[in-house]
């Protein structure tokens, strides 16, 4: 007896398509990012603001979030209901007519009213966070492939600052003071933006622009290069270092110490001569010395341009009173010592930053492999054939061959840059 068709199940009806699986693994990761991206206390969350120039960006940009899902709601209900209420049954084509006037105008002016009122609200944030004149502090910032470097000019602001500093990676500052970020580049367009202080400012070569930051308590807050800059745009990153002002002015004095020559006969005084022979031709380190073959004392001094294609190469002086290297894409720190410096209550920040890297805490594995093979790991060039029609010169830190000997002595002679 043949069995019916009837009682053969579809296979249809029990498995799901490609297509119906496609859109449920898409919703489902669509739902998922946007959760993930909800996350509070994250680094670089722009909806956490931790100074009152993020405060004004997160004061225009959350009723408008709000007022735009309000108006998503409607949209997609009004579809689904047009959708499903007169879907085709198989019914004749009705008789097609014009639409209601007065709910066309209506549907015209509402969106028009909502549209001036966020532009108003928009333009109005715009023009209060374009102010510096009531900044009390000059930070000139340079964006290079792929770091960026702090130079502090001497000025009455930041408490007084008697002579300039150059730093890189991490930019420090004064807790409730409006610092003022004098923006340019050395090579293409970077984009700085450090989401809990601020919005974005490009970085264009050739322009200054300006961006005003202030941080209401001490701690890091990080922020990421937005402008495509070449390989290593992802690596590319920045970190803002708020310390009340009594700490700052600890870390002024660090920065301005004298340079310290390390006790002859030791490794950290070996490692000055390596790093002498290998390093100096780029990095500078303040106040540091030589005997030429005459027997006199001469200064060691940088010349990147002679090397590099930017023309620049970050200051190495006080190395480890920074937590980052390579443009603040890897920790100096051991992940132990990073946790308790990033996760320290506002109180006890500025004393734990301003210990610096000590031997302990100081991560070798990330900083052994950058001495090793910086290129290996910070993609910075292509190929041969690009150093070669860059006359010779290279785009980033390129291998210097170091051997492992080596590489211990220069570690040695860092670690007393503190």
């Amino acid at each position: 007896m043949k069995r019916s068709k009837s009682n053969v199940p579809s296979l249809q009806l029990v498995q799901h398509s490609p297509r119906h699986r496609g859109w449920l693994f898409g919703a489902v990761g669509l739902a998922a990012a946007a959760l993930s991206g909800c996350a509070k206390n994250a680094p670089q969350d722009t909806f956490d603001p931790a100074g009152s120039n993020a405060q004004k960006i997160q004061d225009l940009q959350v009723p408008v979030f709000v007022i735009a899902g309000v108006i998503g709601v409607i949209v997609l209900a009004a579809i689904g209901f047009v959708v499903i209420r007169y879907r085709d049954r198989g019914q004749e084509m009705p008789e097609q007519s014009h639409g209601k006037p007065s709910l066309e105008i209506a549907l015209t002016i509402l969106p028009a009213l909502i549209l001036a009122g966020v532009g108003t609200f928009t333009v109005k944030t715009i023009f209060e966070l374009a102010k510096t004149d009531d900044t009390q502090c000059i930070i000139n910032v340079t964006g290079q492939q792929w770091w960026w470097e702090y130079d502090y000019p001497a000025q009455d602001g930041c408490g007084g600052i008697k002579a300039p500093i150059v730093t890189s990676g991490q930019l420090v500052i004064p807790t409730g003071q409006n610092v003022l970020l004098r923006i340019t580049s050395r090579d293409v367009i970077h984009s700085y933006w450090i989401p809990r202080l601020n919005g974005k400012r490009d970085a264009v070569p050739g322009r200054v622009q300006t961006l005003r930051l202030e941080a209401d308590q001490p701690g890091i807050y990080a922020g990421q290069c937005t402008e495509f800059c070449g390989l290593s745009h992802a690596n590319m990153k920045m970190e803002a270092v708020a310390l009340y002002a009594s700490d700052f002015e600890t870390w002024k004095a660090n920065q301005l110490e004298g340079y310290t020559a390390p006790v002859d006969g030791s490794a950290a005084k070996q490692g000055e001569a390596v790093f002498t022979a290998n390093c100096s031709y780029c990095h500078q380190v303040n106040d540091l010395t030589t005997t030429n073959a005459a027997g006199e004392k001469v200064p060691v001094l940088a010349n990147p341009d002679q090397y590099i294609v930017s023309g620049a190469a970050p200051n190495l002086s006080n190395l480890m009173t920074r937590n980052t290297f390579a443009g603040a894409t890897w920790d100096l720190l051991t992940p132990a010592c990073r946790d308790k410096v990033w996760k320290a209550v506002p109180e006890a920040f500025g004393a734990l930053y301003l210990q610096g890297v000590t031997p302990e805490c100081l991560n070798q594995v990330d900083l052994r492999e950058w001495l090793r093979n910086a290129p290996a790991k910070k993609p910075m060039y292509s190929s041969d054939a690009q150093k070669a029609n860059s006359g010779g010169k290279v785009r980033g830190m390129p291998n210097l061959g170091l051997k492992e000997d080596q590489i211990d002595l220069i570690i040695a002679y860092l670690l007393e840059r503190n």
